[in-house]
């Protein structure tokens, strides 16, 4: 591995739509890095096989962690280190940071059933069902319940009052709640800056340095991501767009033509 200046974590789910195209540019920026030998890690909160078709098309070679920080998976061979406590899932090293399924889907049930909130794990329907609720094509829903360790829901029928009560019973008993849209995920333990951490311990020993942590978000993916980075760029996809509170931070506009020019000038006079 080379040395390298900086590890760039790089929140995709706005850049990489699901069905939708990839960000003019993008695609460049990711080739233009692994030339200069900066890595890019992917972030997201899609599932090991949600995100394994665009990192295929776009060549993407690096770790990523996904299902909002609940695992940094490691491609074959990309450490030569020894790493503790591991899991090998499909084709990737993975470093659990939440508890695997079933421990999620167990402690969603037992919630829902206590406080009589009804909920709908994606697992439990049928591929009709799955599609029509998901609002994806049938062969991306059926990617998106596949997971490893958070639990996909929707809640059937409830008050916003009692989603908040479910919600504030859940922080309680440490169940981590994520909404994406009408769907949310549960998990336990998940972090997404404790991910960012155990995997910048490993490029660290691995390159015998310390490469700073520049994390890349839009507004809506970068309050978690920037609390563990040393420096932020904050992509902004449409003019107005306020800054991330309390996080000092790089802007650029999406909407400029040269964007991914500057992000990478940026980077590369800063080192």
């Amino acid at each position: 591995m080379l040395q390298t200046p900086a590890v760039l974590y790089c929140a995709v789910d706005t850049l990489i739509p699901l069905g939708g195209k990839v960000q003019p540019g993008f695609d460049e920026f990711g080739a233009a890095l692994d030339h200069r030998g900066i890595p890019a890690v992917w972030v997201t909160s899609r599932s090991r096989l949600e995100i394994d078709d665009p990192r295929r098309k776009m060549d993407h070679r690096h770790p990523f962690i996904a299902e909002g920080g609940c695992g940094v998976y490691l491609p074959e061979g990309y450490f030569h280190l020894p790493i503790a406590g591991t899991l090998r899932l499909g084709r990737f090293t993975c470093i659990p940071v939440a508890e695997p399924l079933p421990a999620a889907s167990a402690a969603l049930e037992a919630l829902s059933s206590e406080l009589q909130v009804p909920v709908v794990p994606l697992r439990s329907l049928s591929p009709r069902e799955l599609a029509q609720n998901s609002g994806l094509p049938r062969q991306l829903a059926e990617l998106a319940r596949h997971r490893d360790f958070d639990e996909l829901f929707f809640f059937a029928g409830v008050s916003d009052n009692e989603i908040t009560r479910f919600a504030r019973e859940a922080r309680e008993r440490k169940i981590e709640l994520r909404q994406h849209g009408m769907l949310w995920s549960a998990a336990i333990g998940a972090s997404l800056k404790r991910s960012v951490v155990e995997l910048s311990k490993l490029y660290s020993r691995a390159l015998r340095s310390h490469p700073k942590i520049v994390g890349i978000a839009t507004p809506e993916e970068a309050v978690e991501l920037f609390a563990a980075s040393d420096r932020r760029v904050l992509l902004k996809t449409k003019n107005g767009e306020e800054a991330v509170a309390g996080q000092k931070a790089r802007e650029l506009s999406l909407e400029e033509p040269e964007v991914w020019d500057r992000l990478l000038e940026g980077l590369v006079q800063k080192g």
